[in-house]
């Protein structure tokens, strides 16, 4: 197992570590739900320097971004970022990740922790273009500072104004002492907020300096398991769970990001299957009672047939509910249907809904 560089900052913490993706992380600290209300109401900060970064630079960068990505990266100016997802050549997803536009002809690809070795040769094998590719995940740190009041507290540790960057965008400046720092208003909490990239032997500085402005709005660090009931209750896809190399992005609901105005990898087979439907679609239910939906719980029917597979499942802290994601036949897909969760010897009734299940 790797140490993140602030291992023993959490460990001084009190965090419960865990072996995550490769790494020791801190998956909770004082608590799950208090973390998750930290994060909803005031500032909470992630250390999720677990992550992956690829720059991919020179005249065919965008080329390359373009085979390999579903989402049209030609639209991105510098100072954009864009959620975008690698198919596979079967159907399914490589895994999804964010493209930012660092500068003419570089592009910053962030990725999953449990995927980077294999996106990594995934990229490398359509690099056919000549791009320069360079895995700088090793020397990089990142703190995701989420929350509404992250930007009235993050506002002192930078000289620009942090309000005026728009949702998937962000700036490269100072921030917390630092110079070149990436400042990004991307996250994963559906509660605003800033992901900071820096590198390794800078973010012990940035941590000290973020929880010092920090102190008066009551911000605390959170763990992994926070930022999963955060993520499921915006209904954002957790890879690994919501989607992975069998699923199709199409009854994911991915079609959002699959621009079909360009060439890329698998897009005939894709785009047909958008034309034609698919068998099956990921819905979001909450359950009408008490009960808790898990990951592999079986979707059944009112005659008990299987109709279908929960892929994430929590009880919600904002909604003090069951809330889940899963995958149905297409039949059973409507809003406002009735489906059954099967939570060991019993059909638990839920209802389909639209995202997020977190309204703010």
């Amino acid at each position: 197992m790797k140490n993140i560089a602030l291992h023993s900052t959490h460990v001084n913490l009190g965090a419960k570590m865990v072996p995550f993706a490769g790494y020791n992380m801190p998956v909770q600290y004082e608590g799950v739900n208090i973390e998750h209300q930290t994060v909803r109401n005031t500032v909470g900060v992630f250390d999720v320097s677990h992550m992956g970064e690829f720059l991919i630079e020179g005249k065919n960068a965008l080329a390359l971004i373009q085979k390999v990505c579903s989402n049209d990266s030609s639209k991105l100016t510098v100072g954009k970022a864009q959620y975008s997802y690698f198919p596979n050549d079967d159907g399914g997803i490589v895994d999804d990740l964010i493209v930012y536009k660092i500068k003419e002809e570089t592009y910053l690809l962030v990725v999953n922790a449990n995927n980077i070795e294999k996106d990594w040769n995934w990229i490398q094998s359509k690099n056919d273009v000549g791009a320069t590719m360079r895995n700088v995940s090793e020397g990089y740190s990142l703190l995701a500072i989420q929350g509404p009041k992250a930007i009235k507290a993050m506002q002192p540790l930078s000289s620009h104004d942090l309000s005026e960057i728009k949702f998937y965008n962000f700036i490269v400046g100072d921030f917390a002492g630092i110079e070149n720092v990436i400042i990004s208003a991307t996250g994963y909490t559906g509660s605003g907020g800033f992901e900071i990239y820096c590198k390794n032997n800078e973010v012990q500085q940035v941590w000290d300096k973020v929880f010092e402005a920090g102190a008066s709005y009551g911000i605390k660090p959170v763990g992994l398991a926070a930022r999963d009931t955060l993520r499921l209750e915006m209904g954002y896809c957790l890879y690994g769970n919501d989607i992975d190399e069998t699923t199709s992005p199409i009854e994911a609901g991915l079609g959002w990001i699959t621009k079909f105005t360009k060439e890329f990898t698998n897009c005939k087979a894709l785009k047909a299957e958008k034309e034609n439907g698919t068998k099956r679609k990921l819905v979001a239910f909450e359950l009408n009672e008490r009960g808790i939906p898990r990951h592999g719980y079986d979707i059944i029917d009112n005659s008990g047939n299987k109709i279908g597979v929960v892929t994430s499942g929590t009880m919600s802290p904002s909604l003090r509910k069951g809330i889940g994601l899963g995958y149905v036949t297409f039949a059973f897909a409507s809003l406002d249907g009735k489906i059954n969760i099967q939570i060991r010897k019993n059909a638990i009734s839920a209802t389909i809904i639209k995202l997020p299940f977190y309204k703010g």
